[in-house]
């Protein structure tokens, strides 16, 4: 019997105390990948756990989502980080017009809120972090 064998984390947070060690795990889970994508409902926590995670590694600036902007780029201790959110995109070329390309093919690690619109040009090697709310402040957070 032939098949695919699928590995995934799932991590249970009851509160916001939690994600610094979150990051950390979330860090180690994703190994050499560089591209990670945010998926969760509006209010779920996504840019929340980017903030840590950026902070994870050595990020000291003021780390804010990039509704307007559609990216923001970070110093870190292992070089730029790029934050993107493409929910106000309508379509592929958007995205491309951005740059994004030269982003996910480049040796930066991007975090990306909202990746649905790009995947056709996403590289193989991704981290898929699926955010759903538990309840109130308490968090499921499943790793791909």
């Amino acid at each position: 019997m032939s098949g695919i064998t699928r590995y995934f984390m799932e991590i249970i947070v009851e509160n916001l105390t939690e994600l610094p060690v979150t990051a950390q795990k979330i860090a180690a889970y994703a190994g050499e990948r560089k591209i990670w994508l945010f998926s969760g409902e509006i209010g779920a926590g996504k840019t929340t756990l980017i903030q840590r995670i950026c902070q994870h590694y050595g990020v000291t600036e003021k780390i804010t989502s990039p509704t307007y902007s559609l990216i923001n780029q970070y110093d870190s201790a292992e070089g730029i980080i790029y934050h993107l959110d493409l929910y106000r995109l309508n379509n592929i070329d958007e995205a491309i017009d951005i740059g994004i390309e030269d982003l996910l093919y480049g040796e930066s690690r991007c975090l990306i809120e909202w990746p649905d619109l790009v995947a056709p040009i996403l590289p193989e090697q991704v981290l898929k972090i699926k955010i759903e709310i538990v309840e109130d402040s308490k968090r499921k957070i499943i790793l791909l």
